[in-house]
């Protein structure tokens, strides 16, 4: 692989905005992707989560609840520790998108009717950091050498 392109991939400003918001929508995003692969915090894992998103038409179930998962537990890791923020975030994204318009839009906004507005703004958490790269207090910044 390319040292540039691996060097851009984990570009990050030298600030600590990123820090406040990666920290807490990663173990949001840790915790709800734990739920769908092991079934922890009141979730009812992979069998549960995999024929849950069958009923609504997300075949097969089982891959869906799995690819769903592991990028929400994953990428949650990553954002808590700061590593391969960029590809985390760009995939955590994709998950909130698929999300809101698969699950939530018909409901419209608000969360108490089952609406999309929690999933839009772990979308435009993820989308943030996506832009903006883990910051200074990283490890993708300890990879790239940046002072």
């Amino acid at each position: 692989m390319n040292n540039s392109f691996f060097n851009r991939l984990l570009a990050t400003d030298n600030g600590t905005a990123a820090l406040a918001l990666r920290v807490p929508v990663g173990i949001i995003f840790a915790a709800h992707g734990a739920q769908k692969l092991f079934g922890l915090f009141g979730g009812y894992g992979l069998e549960g989560t995999g024929q849950f998103f069958s009923s609504m038409g997300l075949n097969p179930g089982y891959l869906m609840a799995l690819l769903a998962g592991s990028a929400e537990f994953f990428g949650g890791l990553a954002l808590v520790f700061g590593l391969l923020v960029r590809p985390a975030a760009a995939a955590l994204a994709f998950t909130m998108l698929i999300a809101i318009f698969s699950v939530h839009i018909s409901k419209g906004l608000f969360l108490d009717k089952g609406g999309y507005e929690y999933a839009l703004a772990l979308f435009a958490a993820s989308l943030s950091l996506l832009f903006s790269g883990a910051g200074r207090f990283s490890v993708d910044r300890l990879i790239t050498g940046d002072r």
